[in-house]
């Protein structure tokens, strides 16, 4: 429903005259005001107090659309996390999860302290519907009438919110998770309100690794530390989950060591990028060519970025920093990616240092040889390579951590493969 369609109706509802309504609607959008929250402040604002009009259809989630207005479900709360957001100028306290019935699940946002606890069935009476990320999400505010059910709906999805750190996704709230503090990190940033300090660092058990922030820094938070982390959220950092720790997550050192897993999955490259990036994954593939922007590089010294014969699109002209990298392209038959390998990787495979392969430039009077060499020593060549990899709108690249040349028998690989699709 858009906006005309939206204020039409709402100004028939209230008996009030329809332009002037859609221009109240407007400019409160235009506030970045919740669509539902808009609508219930022109009901107190036309005297059409907090219902107005018709209750909202019942709908089961499965059914719930961005195109419904508000709805009305009976549901089971699956996770219920916390924590405090800016919102024009203001900080509010806010509840968030997952509610969910047979037919499916759905996020929430609670602006008002319901008492949701895991577990709980409810049924939520005028839930505003407003589109995140594409999905519906309920709105539950002031307006939302939510009463609670002796008996227990049941539904096909796990209560409480834990998870392994493989099952994380973008988007998951109230999220409880027990990990081992592989890296972290203390950094100041600069805040909302003014210069932050903030732990930020890697995660780990027995399924994956995850990158973490933690924005209220918690003592426990400490490399080597085996915790457990109740009330988390999770978005989305250079294309992979980022788990993120607010002032209202509980930490909580366990009595065990976490089992973590020292070798990354390996995934097919066609695989792994239709996931859409990880943050810690093996890849296998042979390396077909070294990209242009490999072997002597420079870069700014504010932002580390390349630059193209002294320029950089955000200082201007700089005296660049050298350095070395590497940028190719690796293939095993299901799909590509752009492997990048850092200075320290780059060396290895150069047989030299920064230093020499400067040298080595300056006796050819060329500085492309460096790039030539290196490619001389691996394309045409098997390498397993292990980083974090992101896909964007530019392509696959995989930021590496390890790349080894491959010297097993491909024959042998085959076969344990082919056993382990039979098995």
């Amino acid at each position: 429903m858009d906006i005309d369609d939206r204020a039409e109706a709402l100004a028939s509802d209230l008996g009030a005259d329809t332009e002037e309504v859609k221009a109240d609607l407007q400019n409160l959008l235009e506030y970045d005001v919740p669509i539902d929250e808009a609508v219930q402040s022109l009901r107190r604002k036309y005297g059409g107090g907090s219902g107005g009009g018709a209750a909202p259809a019942s709908k089961s989630i499965g059914d719930v659309t961005t195109e419904d207005a508000s709805v009305t479900v009976t549901a089971r709360v699956l996770t219920v996390g916390k924590r405090t957001i800016r919102y024009q100028g203001d900080d509010y306290t806010i509840f968030e999860g997952e509610l969910a019935d047979e037919s499916g699940r759905i996020s929430y946002t609670a602006w008002t302290d319901f008492g949701l606890e895991p577990g709980a069935t409810i049924t939520a009476g005028n839930a505003g519907v407003r589109e995140w990320e594409g999905e519906p999400e309920l709105n539950l505010g002031e307006s939302t009438d939510v009463t609670f059910a002796d008996e227990t709906l049941s539904v096909p999805y796990e209560v409480g919110g834990d998870a392994s750190l493989a099952d994380l996704d973008p988007g998951d709230r109230g999220a409880n998770v027990e990990v081992a503090v592989i890296e972290v990190e203390s950094r100041t940033i600069d805040g909302r309100d003014g210069p932050t300090d903030i732990l930020s660092g890697v995660l780990a058990d027995e399924t994956a690794r995850l990158p973490f922030t933690d924005w209220n820094p918690h003592p426990d938070v400490a490399e080597g530390a085996s915790l457990r982390l109740e009330d988390c959220y999770v978005r989305e950092f250079r294309g992979v989950p980022s788990v993120n720790l607010s002032e209202f997550t509980t930490v909580t050192p366990l009595d065990r060591a976490v089992e973590v897993s020292d070798a990354a999955p390996r995934r097919a490259v066609g695989e792994a990028v239709d996931e859409g990036g990880a943050f810690d994954v093996e890849l296998v593939g042979n390396l077909l060519d070294v990209r242009d922007g490999s072997g002597l590089i420079q870069r700014c010294p504010e932002c580390n970025r390349v630059i193209q014969n002294g320029q950089c699109r955000s200082h201007g002209e700089v005296d660049g920093v050298d350095d070395l990298r590497v940028k190719a392209i690796l293939d095993d038959g299901t799909g590509t990616v752009t492997a990048v390998l850092d200075r320290d990787l780059t060396e290895e495979v150069y047989g030299g240092t920064l230093a020499d392969a400067l040298e080595h430039a300056r006796d050819a009077m060329d500085k492309e040889v460096v790039a030539d060499d290196i490619a001389a020593r691996v394309v045409g060549k098997e390498y397993r390579v292990r980083g974090v990899l992101s896909v964007d709108e530019y392509g696959a690249n995989l930021d590496a951590s390890e790349f080894d040349l491959v010297e097993e028998d491909p024959g042998e690989r085959a076969r344990a493969l082919l056993t382990e699709v039979s098995a």
